[in-house]
């Protein structure tokens, strides 16, 4: 079974995709925010044939939910109208963070960080969950 993974951002959002035995996630786009971006997205897992939507929610470090953790509440809101497949959200905390980290150390550019940090983040909060349900 493949999985859509998302880190939601408030001007991108990062999508992954999983392989078809749901082991590996792979980063695949990232889907500028507005309007138009459930679409996309749902497009997207009909495209790929994915059955469960991972999306990362942002919860502050003492678990508690803070204005983006609502603001994904209302993308989930949204989504849940166009797609009837099983929407999950994981725990993204520090996933933004840790890709960073990775690129920074890498030696990857600031602009080249921009461009692909989104898709990682979604790649690295997919991977965590998908590590979870083995």
């Amino acid at each position: 079974m493949r999985y859509l993974g998302l880190d939601i951002g408030k001007k991108r959002i990062g999508v992954a995709i999983s392989d078809e035995a749901g082991i590996i996630a792979t980063p695949l786009i990232v889907v500028k925010a507005g309007s138009s971006a459930v679409s996309e997205i749902t497009e997207l897992a009909a495209e790929y044939g994915a059955k469960e939507i991972v999306l990362g929610m942002p919860l502050n470090m003492d678990g508690t939910r803070g204005d983006m953790a609502n603001y994904v509440e209302k993308f989930i809101d949204k989504l849940a109208r166009k797609y009837s497949e099983t929407i999950t959200t994981w725990d993204e905390r520090l996933s933004t963070s840790a890709v960073t980290k990775v690129l920074i150390e890498g030696g990857a550019r600031r602009s080249k960080r921009k461009t692909v940090v989104d898709k990682l983040s979604a790649s690295y909060i997919l991977q965590g969950y998908l590590d979870s349900k083995r």
